[in-house]
């Protein structure tokens, strides 16, 4: 890793679970004809701002799916898939709304601050675990970066445990902080922790349908 060293996290598109507010985790959903021209004019916006020289996504379907469409798009990378950037796994609760998980089990609401990180839904993982997950990847990523640029197709969550840690946030503050938009892009210096750019699109996103 260098100092140019440049990293693009990127969100998967829009899918249906997206727009109803539901809990995905590791859920096999696809994404929704918006999502998809997302990506396409993501991954044309993309060609056109960077020379991107290595391409890694979640092996997750929506990420899948929004990584064939950025290559079609123009990037040229062949992707490597990687479990390292799936987003946290909820068990039992994916498919729940956000409300619907913390009306019935408070304790995972980030508004309880320490013990809801620490909350394990059955058959997932808490989201201690999903960090030290993804600072892993991350971690491995990085060691394995030249003077490249890498984009990273992932989801909300580790994008969001990878600013914390650029940022020097604990993670109930970060969560409450970022809100990552579908197919967006941050844009990451990790040699010197800079963030050129967060939570950006690069494309005037479509109309729903």
């Amino acid at each position: 890793m260098t100092a140019e060293t440049t990293i693009l996290l990127v969100r998967h598109g829009e899918t249906p679970w997206n727009r109803a507010g539901r809990i995905q985790g590791w859920a096999p959903t696809r994404l929704t004809d918006r999502g998809r021209r997302q990506a396409s004019r993501l991954g044309q916006a993309l060609a056109t701002a960077y020379d991107i020289d290595r391409l890694v996504s979640s092996d997750l379907s929506r990420t899948r799916e929004t990584t064939a469409r950025i290559r079609q798009g123009g990037v040229a990378a062949t992707p490597v898939f990687d479990r390292s950037w799936r987003e946290r796994h909820m068990g039992i609760y994916q498919g729940f709304t956000r409300e619907e998980l913390h009306d019935r089990f408070p304790s995972f609401a980030i508004e309880n601050g320490a013990v809801s990180l620490e909350e394990t839904p059955e058959g997932g993982e808490a989201f201690g675990e999903l960090y030290d997950r993804v600072q892993a990847g991350w971690s491995q990523l990085c060691d394995d970066a030249g003077d490249e640029t890498v984009a990273v197709v992932t989801h909300g969550g580790p994008i969001t445990v990878v600013l914390a840690a650029l940022k020097g946030q604990d993670l109930i503050t970060a969560v409450e902080d970022h809100r990552i938009s579908n197919c967006s892009v941050t844009a990451v210096r990790p040699r010197t922790s800079e963030i050129l750019q967060e939570n950006v699109q690069l494309f005037e996103d479509p109309p729903e349908s």
